[in-house]
């Protein structure tokens, strides 16, 4: 099997809030001028990974190095675990207050962990919005930087429940990266929401998918639908995705960055860095993922098996508040005011004008068109198991799941254990929203039809 990527682990000892911080953090404007100075500003920077001094034309200073490092830290930062160099750490958010009825549950006081992207707006809504009050739980939701520091805290019980990529409630729950933990796929948290993003200087050169050969391309992580998708994507136009493009794995507020530095060409990554690379006049939007498969899972809201088993009742509310939230953020008409909840620098820490142009799908391309497209960005709390079983295939396809492994892998039963698809049900019927009553569904995926159900239609999919 190939080495994997692995995401640079941070300190998460950090000095001072980023939405509280008053240090100056100024640096004196002299030349870099060895190596070493070189290679000192790198590790403060390590998940930037933007410096290379033999890629400049002119001098590298420090104040010139800090100002492109800006990019993502001061303009895209997100999270208290973006930057060694400020010190800067976000505090979590609570949605405590006098006025909460605490539910009669075995444990109302919950923390809940989330990366910043818009993805995870049901979760980060749910805090402004009330939507934990209104299930009788005072919840903290924090932020993490990316999605191994996210999937440890989870690992470790520093949160109770995660914000977390589809594909990691089974990479977790088979040991595959980490350790092994029983957890559970407990709601979807949005659909569609990704896009493909190129920097500015391939408009006039790339066309189809057979002109992103040699380039190299963003993902968030090695078990994402990003990764997933863009190496189906990148097979379907005739290349192969580990020889003629280089994928790495970049946190989510890295990648406008890393995109302007020239570190990567492109990315498949979440909103709104998208968005933002368009904003900031870096990049422009190739493809919405909604075109390559509508209605496609992303993002989930995860729960550990023994979370479940020890606390019952608290998994009910819990979950009952985020199909809740999740119901309301579907509703186009709710789509500015929940950008206007979740922009401010404890949730997302982007500009609202841009997140609203995620949110109600009107926006700019990069390419000189605005655009209408209310299903950019979608949210169903639904776990279809034929979601499951396509991640399954890949991960067995891209080896990340061996063919040692593989033997007598039950698909069917993986997803049964893993995507809680009933309780979305059971909790939606209790709450008045609609539901399907079915658990598999034929998915279209670039043109072609995915049958869960079907065993040869399986196997077809696990070929590369």
């Amino acid at each position: 099997m190939k080495e994997k990527n692995v995401e640079h682990e941070h300190d998460h000892n950090h000095d001072c809030s980023l939405h509280g911080c008053n240090h100056e953090h100024q640096y004196i404007d002299e030349p870099i001028k060895n190596a070493n100075q070189l290679n000192q500003y790198r590790t403060d920077l390590k998940d930037l990974g933007i410096m290379n001094a033999m890629k400049y034309s002119r001098p590298v200073t420090r104040r010139s190095f800090v100002k492109t490092a800006a990019l993502g830290i001061g303009v895209l930062a997100s999270s208290g675990l973006l930057s060694t160099l400020t010190g800067c750490f976000s505090e979590p958010s609570s949605s405590s207050g006098s006025s909460i009825t605490l539910a009669d549950v075995e444990k109302p006081q919950l923390k809940i962990g989330f990366v910043p992207i818009t993805c995870a707006t049901p979760i980060i809504m749910a805090d402004p919005m009330g939507f934990y009050e209104k299930h009788g739980l005072e919840v903290t939701i924090q932020k993490y930087g990316g999605w191994a520091d996210i999937r440890d805290a989870f690992i470790t019980g520093e949160i109770d429940a995660a914000h977390l990529l589809s594909p990691m409630t089974i990479s977790m729950s088979l040991g595959l990266g980490s350790a092994t933990v029983p957890t559970r796929l407990a709601a979807i948290e949005n659909i569609n929401g990704q896009a493909i993003t190129l920097a500015n200087k391939h408009k006039d050169t790339v066309k189809e998918i057979s002109d992103l050969k040699g380039m190299a391309f963003g993902v968030p992580f090695d078990y994402s639908i990003h990764n997933l998708l863009l190496r189906h994507y990148l097979s379907e136009g005739g290349l192969d995705p580990d020889n003629d493009v280089d994928i790495r794995i970049t946190r989510p507020p890295d990648m406008v960055a890393n995109l302007a530095s020239g570190n990567l060409d492109g990315y498949l990554g979440p909103e709104p860095f998208n968005q933002r690379a368009v904003h900031e006049g870096f990049g422009y939007i190739f493809a919405l993922t909604k075109d390559l498969w509508a209605n496609h899972p992303c993002c989930a809201f995860g729960v550990k098996q023994e979370f479940i088993d020890q606390y019952p009742k608290t998994y009910h509310a819990l979950l009952s508040s985020i199909v809740d939230a999740t119901n309301y953020s579907s509703e186009s008409a709710n789509r500015a005011d929940i950008a206007t909840a979740i922009s401010p620098n404890q949730y997302l820490n982007q500009p609202e004008e841009v997140v609203k142009q995620v949110l109600t799908g009107k926006f700019p391309d990069g390419l000189g068109n605005t655009l209408n497209d209310p299903t950019r960005v979608d949210f169903d709390p639904y776990p279809w198991k034929s979601f499951a079983a396509w991640i399954l295939t890949q991960m067995i396809r891209w080896d990340y799941i061996t063919p040692a492994q593989a033997e007598g892998l039950d698909i069917k039963k993986v997803a049964d254990e893993i995507f809680l698809t009933e309780d979305v049900r059971n909790i939606a019927n209790e709450l008045g929203i609609s539901a399907p009553t079915d658990e598999y569904k034929i998915e279209q995926i670039m043109g072609k039809d995915f049958n869960a159900e079907d065993m040869n239609n399986l196997r077809e999919w696990m070929i590369r």
